[in-house]
C-alpha cells in the first residue's frame, strides 16, 4: 500500500497512533492500516456486484441484529433518522434498509469526476431510496421528515469548527463534526437509530441497529451528536480494521482534533449551505414551509 497511495497510508498510521497510543505497535498499525484499504476496496467491489441482490434474497448475504429498534417508538410509519458511520460496508447497509422497506432520502456528494455520478447513483437507488444533490439538501430532508419520511445521513463527517459543526470526545479527543441529525431531530422530532455494518468472516456482512437516541428538550446537538457516536465507538475500539482509513482531517499531533473511520472533510461551500438552510428554515417557521 505504501507504494500506491503513501500520503493515505500515512494518514490512516498516523490516525491509529493517535487513537490508541501505545497499545498498538507499529507493525500492528501497519497490518490495520493496508487491512482497512483492503476493506474500503472490498466495499467498491461489493457496490458494484450489489444489482445481483434482491429483496428475496439479500438475507443470504446480510443478517440483521436488534431490527426490531426500527418499530419502537417510530409510529406506523417507521419515520426514523439512520445515522450511519464509514465503517465496514456502509454501501450494502443502506442498500439492506431499502429492501426492509425502510426506503428514504439520502443526500449525495458529488464525484470530482461528473461522468460518476449517474453510475453511482443507479447503484445507490436500487433498493428503492431517492437521492438527492447537496444543493438545499437539508431543506429537503427536514420536508420529508416533516411528512414523516425517512432518511439516513453520514454523522462521522468533520467540519470546520466555525461552520456548523459541534465538539465530540472522540478517542479521548475532541473532533468537529456535522451536526445535521441533531438540527433535523431537534427541528422534527424524528427519532436518531445508529447503524453500522460489520464483516463477518465468512464473507458476510452483519448489520447492527443500535438502541434509539434517548433525548430531551434541554439537550443540544453537541449532546445528541455525542450520544450517536458513542454507541459506535466500542465497536471501532474492538475491531478498527474496517474503518480506520486515508482521509486525513488535519491531525498531526495529539494537540489537534482528528478525524477517523474514514472521515471526509465536508467542503466549505457544503458547511455553508447547511449553515443558511437552517436559517431559512428558522426565519420561515414551521408552519409556513409546506411541503409539496
Amino acid at each position: 500500500m505504501p507504494i500506491f497511495d503513501r500520503h493515505r497510508y500515512e494518514v490512516a498510521l498516523n490516525n491509529l497512533e493517535v487513537a490508541f497510543g501505545d497499545q498498538l505497535s507499529i507493525q500492528e498499525r501497519r497490518k490495520i492500516a493496508r487491512e482497512s484499504f483492503q476493506h474500503f476496496a472490498r466495499t467498491m467491489v461489493d457496490l458494484l456486484w450489489s444489482p445481483r441482490l434482491t429483496p428475496e434474497n439479500f438475507s443470504r448475504y446480510i443478517e440483521l441484529e436488534n431490527l426490531e429498534e426500527i418499530a419502537r417508538g417510530t409510529g406506523p410509519e417507521r419515520s426514523i433518522m439512520v445515522a450511519c458511520y464509514h465503517y465496514s460496508n456502509f454501501e450494502w447497509l443502506s442498500l439492506a434498509c431499502g429492501f426492509l422497506d425502510l426506503k428514504g432520502t439520502i443526500i449525495s456528494q458529488e464525484f470530482k469526476n461528473s461522468l460518476l455520478d449517474p453510475i453511482f447513483k443507479k447503484l445507490r437507488e436500487q433498493s428503492g431510496h431517492e437521492l438527492i444533490p447537496r444543493e438545499r439538501g437539508l431543506v429537503r430532508l427536514y420536508k420529508v421528515l416533516r411528512r414523516k419520511g425517512r432518511t439516513a445521513l453520514l454523522v462521522d463527517l468533520t467540519v470546520p469548527p466555525s461552520q456548523a459543526a459541534v465538539a465530540i470526545d472522540c478517542f479521548g479527543l475532541k473532533t468537529s463534526v456535522t451536526s445535521a441529525h441533531a438540527w433535523l431531530h431537534e427541528r422534527t422530532g424524528i427519532p436518531i437509530i445508529p447503524a453500522h455494518c460489520e464483516p463477518l468472516p465468512d464473507g458476510r456482512y452483519r448489520i447492527i441497529f443500535h438502541p434509539k437516541i434517548d433525548t430531551s428538550a434541554e439537550m443540544t446537538h453537541q449532546q445528541i451528536a455525542q450520544k450517536c457516536w458513542n454507541s459506535f465507538e466500542p465497536y471501532v475500539r474492538k475491531i478498527p480494521r474496517p474503518g480506520f482509513g486515508c482521509t486525513n482531517t488535519g491531525a498531526t499531533s495529539r494537540q489537534t482534533p482528528i478525524g477517523l473511520t474514514h472521515f471526509t472533510r465536508m467542503s466549505w461551500g457544503h458547511s455553508k449551505r447547511f449553515c443558511n438552510a437552517t436559517r431559512i428554515v428558522a426565519a420561515i417557521g414551521d408552519r409556513g414551509l409546506h411541503c409539496r
